[in-house]
């Protein structure tokens, strides 16, 4: 999981433009496709012993399938699709906003629009953008965890 994550950081920050120059939207990910995402959210977070709720957005940010594990904190799900409203809108995962924001490019919080918070995760499928997850329940680091964890099959 760490591979990845730090493969993932690794390809946003080394081209500051990504999400302006690629990838590019996709057709918006299909019911089914979400829902066997959401499954593998679930049973990571389930193994991890977190409680989460987890969204799948289309490109426009859009929910297309959503989930809250029982007990998870209500405020979770909003949070949650927040996080994946703005890996699908900024082509982006949110830890690279957030990494960005702690490191003092403190302009990403005056925009309302965005959510700098580890945890939501562009979808990309042929190199094209079709959604993003947002997980949130456990620490932004965690959240990620579990996104990247569902999103590798």
């Amino acid at each position: 999981m760490k591979r990845i994550a730090a493969v993932m950081a690794l390809l946003v920050l080394s081209n500051p433009a990504w999400g302006q120059s690629s990838p590019s939207y996709g057709e918006p990910i299909r019911l089914d496709a979400a829902q066997a995402i959401i499954d593998r959210a679930v049973a990571a977070a389930a193994e991890r012993g977190f409680r989460m709720a987890v969204a799948i957005v289309e490109p426009s940010g859009e929910l297309v399938a959503f989930a809250r594990m029982d007990d998870t904190q209500y405020g979770s799900i909003f949070v949650a699709q927040r996080k994946a409203e703005t890996a699908a809108r900024y082509r982006q995962p949110t830890s690279a906003m957030e990494e960005r924001t702690l490191a003092g490019r403190t302009v990403t919080l005056a925009n309302p629009d965005s959510l700098p918070i580890a945890g939501g995760v562009p979808i990309v499928v042929d190199g094209r953008i079709v959604g993003a997850i947002g997980v949130s329940g456990a620490s932004a680091a965690q959240d990620n965890e579990v996104a990247l964890a569902a999103l590798t099959p």
